[in-house]
């Protein structure tokens, strides 16, 4: 958070629904300007968003932000390099922040992932090959590290039990709200102690 405190611009790339530009801006950048980018938008999409600051497009973004936001996007792109070295990297002003984030072990890819567009996983050792030619790494984390045991339990389901029929993913959460309450405050407590675990020199897979 302290490294784009200050951004007035914010491009958030394969932005989807919003959310997230939307509560990086209640939360954090009230006063920023940001552009959401998704090719997958309709003319539905793009016709009934109306946000005084947020604006939506399909069209890659002609200006140079101080924050680029690329949550689980380069995992959908064939050639990785090119889209960082000439998609990125150019939306972003000289001093700007790129935010990535990304799945983690090829091993643990399945069906799942197939199902939802990605080309690969990423070890730790990739990701930086893949982003250090354009970028000076600031900072790095790992989240969600207690979703590793039930991604490696689906592994190994499916390499036991192969089925050729083809995974069909949610696109939406519709659990009660107690198990939601449930899996958020997990995942928080996930998130907050893999922060002050990598603030002590301490990091998780």
């Amino acid at each position: 958070r302290r490294f784009a405190a200050n951004a007035s611009t914010v491009i958030d790339v394969g932005a989807g629904d919003s959310w997230f530009a939307t509560e990086l801006q209640r939360t954090t950048l009230p006063a920023a300007s940001t552009v959401c980018w998704d090719i997958s938008y309709t003319a539905t999409d793009l016709s009934e968003w109306h946000h005084p600051t947020i604006t939506r497009t399909v069209d890659a973004p002609h200006l140079k932000a101080d924050l680029v936001v690329a949550l689980d996007v380069i995992e959908h792109v064939a050639n990785d390099q090119e889209f960082v070295n000439h998609t990125l990297a150019p939306l972003l002003h000289p001093h700007g922040v790129l935010i990535v984030s990304v799945p983690a072990h090829q091993r643990l890819f399945t069906r799942h992932d197939t199902a939802l567009g990605h080309y690969r996983r990423y070890s730790q050792r990739q990701l930086h090959s893949l982003l250090e030619a354009q970028f000076h790494i600031v900072a790095e984390g790992s989240l969600f590290t207690a979703l590793l045991a039930p991604r490696f339990a689906s592994v190994v389901i499916e390499r036991l039990r192969p089925s050729t029929s083809s995974a069909t993913p949610e696109s939406e959460w519709k659990r009660g709200g107690l198990l939601t309450a449930i899996v958020s405050t997990a995942l928080r407590t996930d998130a907050a102690v893999n922060s002050a675990l990598r603030r002590c020199g301490i990091r998780l897979p």
